[in-house]
């Protein structure tokens, strides 16, 4: 024992040097993720982003590491404390840089972005044979020097990543995270060169002591100023006054309001959601085309949609008995249930839902009405419930009866039927991957196809699994994002329902804060064409009351173009090659 607290002892500084490396590659990694993020934000495509930038910074360690090499042994101390300075301060201040030259120098602003991306992982490429340099002295073999610093450097990595996916996301803004963790880097690096400064290691004390100092309180400064100047630089990347932000674990929500025109805007990552003057057009052709066209829609199943306006529409009928809204972000579904802006936008519809947010419940069509609800009430506020057995699902479902506060002629209360809301923060894919229900219709509400995550949910897997679960009779509708500014990602999205045994029709409108927009109505092999296509021609005037939609406008929008369906692709759109990524991102959006 004694022997080895004697050497625990003697490796002071190695074990300094370790601890540095641990909290040093823990908070670079991070600072990795949050340029990445920023990026991701800013730009879209996460998976490019994250790609590009996280290969960039691989590429300067690479040259550091390389460079190192015609880098003097004296002083070598000094230049570590050097290098955790200069390091700290560009990952403190690199999202609000970034921020601050997309909304301030948008030419300018990629040279911006990888200044910061090449210079950190420069730095960092620097670190670790800096250190191995200064522990040379204090191990005995080379392998152990080796074994003592990287070692622990990779596993502050795999720290630094549970931290940031479990912790920091989930509870602080990036530009806070980059300050936390510069500071932490840079006071564990401090903690070393103290170490060393005891033990007369270091030259010119003086001056090193005041550059630390000076960083010290840059940092402290930036920390404690950075959520000001992060609502400054986001409300540049707007037209109009943010009135509410919020970062999710897996989005950026932004509300801006537009007093001249009284018009909310709802942003995700800065791409918009809805505007409140013209929603309407888009929820309303969404929903009604399909809820008119379905013989029976007592179950409903929307796939995204975590705003609740197209929830607000479906509720419109009173003979829907159980809705199952699938979104994956909880946080959101709060949002939007809480924020009195998009309440009354949405006319309240989650007022009533039960929200599971375990993503093991309610998968299984055994646990959909077993879930407990988020209220931790037996059941919602309803004066009265009977059950009947659902033919398409072989389970019983619960019609609710509210109270109207009203009452009758007999001083009765007037009590009306409402749907069963249920709401499930899980991944869509893996929802209709297990659940073994059937619904009447599926409305699938989800962003468009931007990214890898969610270009999967375009794909033939996806669909094929949609048409498991739909009733014979039944319909799909989905968003399909552009048929003139994206028209062959639109036109991928169809020929992807196609072979995954749907037959479709198509149709579009416009939607002035969007432009043109589209979406696809889908069925199985054994309803003909002309069936549905003689059930539009007949279709009767709504009886749901719509601010904008007609049965004539709907048919109308059914007519396209000359050459707008038209496409020089064949490919369809699956998980082992997402085509659709490829159009939408490249050859998509433009304006001829």
């Amino acid at each position: 024992m004694r022997a080895f607290l004697s050497r625990f002892k003697f490796n002071v500084p190695t074990m300094l040097l370790a601890a540095s490396m641990f909290f040093t590659g823990a908070c670079g990694l991070v600072s990795e993720y949050i340029l990445c993020t920023v990026s991701t934000y800013i730009l879209g495509n996460s998976i490019e982003q994250f790609s590009i930038i996280i290969a960039m910074m691989l590429l300067m360690m690479g040259l550091a590491g390389y460079l190192q090499r015609f880098m003097g042994d004296n002083r070598l101390i000094e230049k570590f404390i050097l290098i955790e300075i200069v390091l700290a301060l560009l990952c403190g201040f690199a999202p609000t840089a970034i921020y601050a030259a997309f909304g301030l120098l948008e030419h300018h602003f990629k040279v911006v972005q990888y200044f910061f991306i090449m210079s950190i992982g420069f730095l960092i490429g620097f670190e670790i044979p800096l250190v191995l340099r200064i522990n040379e002295k204090y191990s005995k073999t080379l392998s152990i020097n080796i074994a003592n610093i990287y070692s622990l450097d990779y596993l502050g990595c795999f720290a630094g990543a549970l931290v940031w996916t479990y912790v920091l996301l989930k509870h602080f803004p990036l530009t806070e995270i980059s300050f936390m963790m510069a500071g932490l880097n840079f006071f564990v690096a401090v903690l070393t060169f103290g170490y060393f400064l005891s033990k007369k290691v270091v030259r010119n004390r003086i001056s090193t002591l005041l550059l630390v100092a000076c960083t010290a309180g840059t940092l402290v400064f930036g920390y404690t100023r950075n959520r000001g100047w992060n609502l400054v630089l986001e409300q540049k990347m707007y037209d109009d006054r943010i009135v509410f932000s919020e970062t999710t674990r897996y989005q950026r929500a932004v509300i801006t309001y537009n007093r001249s025109l009284d018009e909310y805007r709802l942003y995700i990552n800065g791409n918009l959601q809805f505007s409140s003057t013209d929603e309407q057009i888009y929820h309303e052709q969404l929903v009604h085309p399909v809820m008119n066209l379905v013989p029976g829609h007592r179950r409903v199943l929307i796939l995204g949609g975590g705003d609740g306006l197209a929830l607000r529409e479906v509720l419109k009928y009173k003979d829907v008995e159980h809705v199952t809204l699938v979104d994956l972000d909880p946080e959101m579904i709060r949002i939007c249930s809480t924020d009195s802006v998009i309440k009354r936008l949405n006319n309240n519809a989650f007022a009533d839902a039960r929200v599971h947010a375990s993503a093991s419940q309610g998968v299984a069509s055994d646990h959909l009405m077993q879930a407990a609800p988020r209220s931790g009430k037996e059941q919602p506020p309803f004066s009265q419930a009977s059950e009947k057995t659902d033919t398409a699902g072989g389970k019983k479902v619960r019609p609710i009866y509210m109270e109207t506060g009203k009452v009758d002629k007999s001083q009765h209360q007037v009590v009306e039927r409402v749907a069963y809301v249920e709401v499930f923060n899980v991944d869509a894919d893996r929802f209709i991957g297990k659940t073994t229900d059937k619904w009447n219709v599926v409305i699938v509400d989800l962003p468009d196809p931007g990214s890898v995550e969610l270009v999967k949910l375009y794909s033939k897997e996806f669909y094929l699994k949609i048409n498991r679960l739909l009733a014979e009779s039944g319909m799909v509708v989905i968003q399909a994002t552009s048929p003139y500014h994206a028209k062959e990602s639109y036109l991928c999205i169809n020929r992807t329902l196609r072979a995954a045994r749907f037959k479709t029709l198509l149709y579009h409108d416009n939607v002035p804060s969007f432009g043109e927009w589209g979406w696809i109505l889908a069925w199985k092999n054994n309803i003909p064409e002309s069936v549905v296509r003689s059930r539009i021609e007949g279709m009767e005037p709504f009886k749901v009351q719509t601010r904008y939609l007609t049965p004539d406008v709907f048919r109308t929008a059914t007519v396209f173009g000359k050459g707008w369906l038209d496409s020089g692709f064949d490919d369809i759109n699956t998980l082992m090659q997402p085509r659709l990524l490829d159009h939408y991102l490249h050859d998509d959006w433009k304006i001829d």
